[in-house]
């Protein structure tokens, strides 16, 4: 089992940023696929950013490319999602996703533990 637990969000104007963190227990996330999606009011849970095991392979959303950054500090058993140039299409609620399987992966139902989600804000 592992369980996750997100950090960072808040309330921002636009054009700030956020950094969140996922920190993980139970587990050690050195060996697995790690994901950050968002879901906003009214709409699907959408995939922003993933991050593979072996050799850091990353995928972004187009919605947020060059604005985004995930990583992961395996020694910390942290993932990051670095927000910059945030915008009011931002606002959401985030969840760390991970996944028992070492690389990316790209949808909901390939991710086999959840954060609680934490929101997200960004005021114009």
């Amino acid at each position: 089992q592992v369980q996750l637990v997100e950090s960072g969000g808040g309330l921002v104007q636009a054009g700030g940023s956020l950094r969140l963190s996922c920190a993980a227990s139970g587990r050690t996330l050195s060996s697995t696929g790690m994901g950050w999606f968002r879901q906003a009011p009214g709409k699907e849970h959408e995939l922003v950013a993933a991050i593979s095991w072996r050799r850091g392979y990353t995928y972004y959303a187009d919605s947020v490319k060059g604005r985004f950054t995930i990583s992961r500090d395996n020694a910390k058993n942290t993932v990051y999602l670095q927000m910059n140039s945030l915008e009011p299409e931002d606002t959401a609620v985030y969840y760390c996703a991970a996944r028992v399987a070492s690389g990316l992966g790209f949808s909901h139902s390939q991710y086999d533990y959840w954060g609680q989600g934490t929101q997200v804000t960004v005021s114009s």
